[in-house]
Order: structure tokens, then C-alpha cells, then sequence
């Protein structure tokens, strides 16, 4: 599981790192001493779990979880025991260290996510919505949360996802009724993106995954307002 670590005390952080360490199925990623140096890299990266004590400088742990984007599960850190009742009215919360704490009690938390991460998992298995796309007389299976792009060429259509490029004789139009609204939009008369995919996006143009895709005018008001911009 990968994970990050927010806590302003050095003799806490290295506690936290000696016993993550010790975990094979934990990489660390990255370390922060203040919430506000850990929002952007939380909200554009992938991570597992975060080690996040409640005192921080800037704000508190509990406010700074009411910032992230889809949070990942939480193991909280601090020496004052009566902030737990508190916590755990957090869903994304899933345990709650008190310092000093043990490596066994840690293990126990850490176990609490592993064990959270995984329901969720299957959960989001069962919910993912799958197509089938005939192409070269080979029916071929898309888990349409996965789709990066959908590109209109001429009288085709190509399907990108991160593992496969799929082309076939289709119109842009007909996937408008296909894609769920809250992640696909239009960008341009020849593109539908998946905006969860976006990773910047420059003047009339938007990058997903090294590709370059044009935004069009008449859709660039539309776009900025799904990512709330």
C-alpha cells in the first residue's frame, strides 16, 4: 500500500518511518510537516493511506480531511486521546494512534486499512460498467471507467484506454448516450475525455497521459465548469 505521512514532529515522523519500514506491504512516498504542503500532492496522486496527525501548524488534521479529493483511508496520530470520538464520525477514518504507540498497535491499524482498501476494491469491481466493442469480427471488453479518450475520425471512432486502442466505424454522437455524464464530456467536435484522466490543461489544449488533445471553443466553458475551475 502506498502511503504518505503528515506530522510536524521529527521525532514522530521517524517513528512512523522506522515502523513503516518494517512492512513489506508499505511503500512511503512522502513526508510533510504542514496539511497545506500535502494538499496538491494528495489530490493528484495516487495513495493508499495517509498517517496524518490531528496538531498541525497550518490547520487541523480533522479540517484538512474535508479538503481532499476522494481521500484515501486515514490512521490518525496524536497524543490527545479525547480527540477520537471525533475522528471516527469521519468515514474515511479507519483507526486512531495514540503517542507513544506500539509497533503491535500500529500493525493494527495498518491491517484496518488493509482490510478497508480491499471491500472497497471489490466493491468498485462489481460496480464497473463494461461494453463490448466489435472490431476486426473480435468482440472485444472495455471497463468504460477506464477509458482515457474517445476520438472521431471521419467514419471512425477510437476507443483509448491506458492498455488498448480500439477502432471502428462509429459516430462521435452515439457514445454522448453511452458514457456516464458526471466523468465524460465533450472537449471538442472530435473528442468525448474522461476528465478524471486530465492531467493539465494549457491555453486550448489538454493532456491526458502524454496525449494532446484540442479543446474546442464552444466547449471550453463547459469543460471548466465539471472541474469546477
Amino acid at each position: 500500500m502506498k502511503c504518505v505521512i503528515i506530522e510536524d514532529e521529527i521525532p514522530a515522523q521517524n517513528i512512523l518511518k522506522n515502523f513503516i519500514a518494517k512492512m513489506p506491504s508499505l511503500e512511503l512516498l512522502a513526508t510533510f510537516k504542514a496539511a497545506i504542503e500535502a494538499n496538491t500532492y494528495l489530490n493528484t496522486q495516487s495513495v493508499d493511506v495517509v498517517f496524518l496527525d490531528i496538531n498541525l501548524p497550518d490547520m487541523s488534521g480533522l479540517d484538512f480531511i474535508k479538503t481532499i479529493q476522494n481521500p484515501p483511508a486515514i490512521i490518525m496520530t496524536t497524543a490527545y486521546s479525547e480527540y477520537a470520538v471525533t475522528s471516527f464520525e469521519l468515514d474515511t477514518i479507519v483507526d486512531y494512534l495514540v503517542k507513544p504507540f506500539s509497533f503491535d498497535r500500529f500493525l493494527k491499524a495498518v491491517n484496518k486499512a488493509k482490510d478497508k482498501l480491499e471491500v472497497a476494491q471489490v466493491t468498485n469491481n462489481v460496480n464497473e460498467e463494461t461494453i463490448f466493442l466489435n472490431v476486426d469480427k473480435t468482440l472485444h471488453k472495455i471497463v468504460i471507467s477506464k477509458i482515457l479518450y474517445i476520438e472521431s475520425q471521419r467514419n471512425y471512432i477510437t476507443v483509448v484506454t491506458e492498455t488498448q486502442r480500439l477502432s471502428y466505424i462509429d459516430a462521435l454522437k452515439n457514445w454522448n448516450t453511452k458514457l456516464p455524464k458526471n466523468d465524460f464530456i465533450q472537449v471538442h467536435k472530435s473528442f468525448i475525455i474522461n476528465s478524471k484522466f486530465i492531467d493539465k490543461i494549457s491555453g486550448n489544449t489538454l493532456y491526458i497521459s502524454a496525449n494532446k488533445i484540442p479543446i474546442g471553443r464552444t466547449y471550453k466553458q463547459d469543460l471548466l465548469r465539471v472541474l469546477g475551475v
